[in-house]
């Protein structure tokens, strides 16, 4: 694969000294991955830095991911030891479910509190997790306010602040941190799908051309009933098409293929080609 992505900017640096102190202040540590990309959505960075804190693990974005997928991804965790639950922040499904989680995983800490005699202290809360994964959405939903800035589009989350949810429970939230170097540049290129990268720094149409070819392999026959068009060999001769039937132009009667490559990643992103998932835990057996 030619495309390569490169991207840590200063102030991904400065988040991870922020949280590492943070972390300190922490009982339990729930780390949010987007359900289409499960395991390239998960920091290595933060999984050295964790350590042996209590984790949860939530799955987000189920609503666009694949269910039988999803499942798949849930088994793997599960025979792996962590705790995992699957949410839609975006609806609130499934958080129920991930806060009897985080008590859950809490217990031991709880209970050595109880023994000390220590009572109603709450259990705090960090929500890790790469940028556009969803945490602001989360925190919102639990609090039932706006009380967290929320945007699609990485960085938006600067600073932190802690936010109780319910009693005996503060969350802590936190900017959304990429790791310096993407040994696997596959790991990057799905990042960049799903919009944890800044699209400036993208080629667009590369982007689009890689996710077409994936589609074509893994989902053939979508891209040929959402754009009425033949899913040919070279992806950039769909992209063309795709051009050409949604109207895509630039002055006069030239295509306009990155406006067509912008739609393509924009439908991907919002779940209009149906629930996609990018990676399967087989590609990791």
């Amino acid at each position: 694969m030619d495309f390569k992505i490169q991207w840590f900017p200063g102030h991904m640096t400065k988040a991870k000294r922020m949280m590492e102190q943070q972390l300190k202040l922490v009982d339990v540590v729930v780390e949010m991955l987007d359900a289409r990309i499960p395991r390239s959505s998960s920091n290595p960075m933060l999984i050295q830095m964790l350590g042996d804190k209590p984790k949860v693990v939530a799955l987000n974005k189920i609503d666009m991911a694949d269910p039988e997928k999803t499942e798949k991804w849930l088994q793997t965790f599960k025979n792996s030891g962590l705790p995992v639950c699957k949410v839609d922040c975006s609806t609130g499904k499934g958080v129920k479910q991930m806060v009897a989680a985080i008590q859950q995983v809490a217990r031991p800490v709880t209970d050595k509190w109880l023994r000390k005699g220590v009572r109603n202290r709450s259990i705090r809360v960090m929500i890790v997790g790469v940028p556009n994964v969803g945490k602001s959405t989360l925190i919102n939903r639990l609090v039932g306010k706006n009380k967290v800035v929320a945007a699609d589009r990485p960085g938006v989350t600067r600073g932190q602040q802690w936010v109780t949810i319910a009693k005996g429970l503060e969350l802590l939230d936190t900017p959304g941190v990429l790791w310096p170097k993407f040994e696997d540049q596959t790991v990057g290129l799905r990042l960049a799908f799903i919009g944890s990268i800044k699209d400036e720094i993208l080629n667009t149409e590369e982007l689009a051309a890689e996710l077409i070819q994936f589609m074509k392999k893994h989902y053939a026959g979508v891209l040929a009933e959402k754009y009425a068009i033949t899913e040919v060999e070279d992806p950039y001769a769909c992209l063309t098409d795709i051009a050409k039937n949604r109207h895509c132009l630039l002055r006069g009667s030239e295509l306009d293929t990155n406006k067509a490559a912008m739609l393509l990643i924009d439908d991907f992103r919002n779940g209009r080609l149906g629930k996609i998932t990018l990676e399967f835990p087989e590609d990791y057996e």
